[in-house]
């Protein structure tokens, strides 16, 4: 039980365990990583069959990320889970714009959910980003509105809000859509710790395709 003292083993141990629970489904490597860093993260086995995604979306991600892209999410919780350093190092940044005082006035305004109002804010910003939906079931409703009819195109959605309204229907909408490439999780599971570790799972992806083009003389 030594294992246990020691992050980086403890971190492997769960992905031995937890890859019997994606080894049925056809994933690529990249995808697997995905995957399995999201079941980490919820510490639900359940997940591996509840995520949908477009075909290329992950690889999506990591070619936006590599290009330095940003990303803009609806609440700070899922700011908070970035590893903010390993993104610095890609060139990006993360956004939220949520509990800004000009956000409050403007959602007061048009009555409408601040997260709807700070996700509209970003307009142009959107192209070529990564957007992280973790909480609110507006702000997908809003992104996926926003692709669809002001000609936004995000390099990716991660569209995973989590709870009983609102949440499932925002995210099958996403699905049937599929206004650009996504990622999330079918039902009311979800939040904001998940679309971190899809994030962070990403840029480690990025990490590992760089070093093995490195080592093949190719970078």
């Amino acid at each position: 039980m030594d294992f246990i003292k020691n992050p980086r083993a403890i971190e492997e141990k769960s992905m031995d365990l937890i890859d019997p629970f994606v080894s049925d489904i056809d994933l690529t490597s990249e995808e697997i990583t995905v995957y399995s860093r999201m079941i980490h993260a919820s510490g639900d086995v359940d997940y591996g069959h509840l995520i949908a995604t477009s075909k290329g979306a992950v690889a999506a991600g990591i070619d936006a990320l590599a290009k330095g892209c940003n990303i803009y999410t609806d609440v700070n919780m899922v700011k908070a889970g970035i590893n903010k350093n390993a993104l610095s190092v890609l060139g990006g940044e993360v956004f939220c714009r949520v509990s800004d005082p000009e956000i409050a006035k403007i959602a007061k305004e048009k009555n409408i959910a601040r997260s709807m109002a700070a996700m509209n804010s970003f307009g142009a910003d959107l192209n070529g980003s990564i957007i992280g939906v973790g909480n609110a079931p507006t702000a997908l409703y809003e992104a996926i509105r926003m692709v669809e009819e002001d000609g936004i195109k995000p390099a990716l959605i991660i569209g995973i809000p989590v709870g009983f309204v609102g949440a499932a229907d925002s995210k099958e909408q996403l699905v049937r859509k599929a206004p650009c490439p996504f990622i999330t999780v079918r039902g009311t599971k979800g939040g904001s710790s998940i679309v971190a570790s899809v994030i962070n799972a990403l840029m480690f992806n990025l990490v590992q395709r760089d070093h093995m083009l490195y080592v093949q003389g190719r970078k």
